[in-house]
C-alpha cells in the first residue's frame, strides 16, 4: 500500500475507534485498573479491537497499548509497524472532561512517518505522512463525504507573533522534576504562560503552533508520542530526549521514552 492508502487507512480505524470510545463515554462504564494502577475501561478495549481488526489489511506488525506485550526478541527485526494507543488519555476519560484521543503512527527504522492524532469529543484529526500535515475538523462527517480529498485540509502552522512563550504541561503526569525546568523557564522567558492538556492532543497544538514547548520529565510509552511525533516533524517541529538533545527513537528494548521536549 502506498503511503497515502496508509494514512487514509489509519484516518479511518481512528474514527471507528473514537465512535466506540464514545459509545462507552456516554454509558455509566466501570473503571479497572492495570498492574501499574492505570486505568482500564471498557473503551480501550473497544477500540484497541477494532483499530487491529482494520489495521489487519495492511502487512504491518501491531505494537498497541492494549495488546500482547511482545518481547524484544520478536519484534527486534521490525523494519516497519503500526505503533498505536487505542486510547490516550484514559485518566481524562474517566474524568470526563474530553481531553482524550486515539493515536495511530506508523515507524519506519525506529522513526515515525505517518502520525494520526483524533480527538473524539471534539470530532478533531490532526494527521501527517509523505511531508504533508493535515487538520480536520468534523472528520466524521468530512471523511465520509464522495468527494473527500485530504488536500482540502492542509495544517499550516501559524507563525504569528504572540504576546506570551506558551509551556504545554500534562494535566494528569506533572511531576516535580518537570515544575523544576518551568522554574528555570522563567527566568529566560518574561512572559510565560502555561496551559494543562490532556493526552497526545498537546502535540496537535504544538503542531497549529498555538504553544511552543511542551517538556515531559515523567515517564510515557512509545504508543504516547509516536503519531503526535510524526506530526510535528512533518511541521518542522520535533521531539527531543532530555537532556541529550537526540531525537526520540521506537522500538527499543523498553518501551519507556526519556524525558523529552516537544518544541
Amino acid at each position: 500500500m502506498h503511503i497515502t492508502e496508509l494514512l487514509l487507512l489509519a484516518i479511518q480505524v481512528s474514527l471507528q475507534g473514537g465512535q466506540e470510545i464514545l459509545d462507552v463515554y456516554k454509558t455509566k462504564f466501570v473503571v479497572d485498573h492495570k498492574e501499574d494502577n492505570s486505568p482500564l475501561t471498557l473503551a480501550d478495549q473497544r477500540s484497541h479491537d477494532v483499530i487491529m481488526k482494520g489495521l489487519s489489511v495492511s502487512k504491518y506488525p501491531i505494537m498497541s497499548e492494549e495488546g500482547v506485550e511482545l518481547d524484544y526478541a520478536l519484534r527486534k527485526d521490525w523494519k516497519e509497524f503500526w505503533c498505536v494507543d487505542p486510547l490516550d488519555g484514559t485518566r481524562e476519560f474517566v474524568k470526563r472532561n474530553g481531553e482524550f484521543t486515539v493515536n495511530v503512527a506508523l515507524v519506519r527504522n525506529e522513526s515515525p512517518v505517518l502520525g494520526v492524532i483524533y480527538v473524539p469529543v471534539q470530532d478533531l484529526l490532526y494527521a501527517a505522512a509523505d511531508g504533508k500535515a493535515y487538520i480536520i475538523r468534523q472528520a466524521n462527517n468530512k471523511f465520509t463525504q464522495d468527494n473527500f480529498s485530504l488536500d482540502n485540509f492542509t495544517l499550516r502552522r501559524s507563525d504569528e507573533l504572540k504576546s506570551s512563550f506558551k509551556v504545554l504541561l500534562s494535566r494528569s503526569h506533572l511531576s516535580k522534576e518537570t515544575e523544576n525546568y518551568v522554574e528555570q523557564l522563567k527566568k529566560d522567558h518574561a512572559n510565560l504562560e502555561f496551559v494543562s492538556a490532556g493526552s497526545a492532543l498537546k502535540f496537535g497544538w504544538l503542531a497549529e503552533g498555538k504553544a511552543d514547548l511542551y517538556p515531559r520529565f515523567s515517564p510515557c510509552m512509545e504508543w504516547d508520542t509516536a503519531a503526535g511525533h510524526a506530526i510535528l516533524k512533518t511541521v518542522g517541529k520535533n521531539i527531543y530526549s532530555y537532556p541529550s538533545g537526540d531525537e526520540l527513537r521506537y522500538n527499543k528494548i523498553n518501551l519507556v521514552n526519556d524525558w523529552f521536549i516537544a518544541r
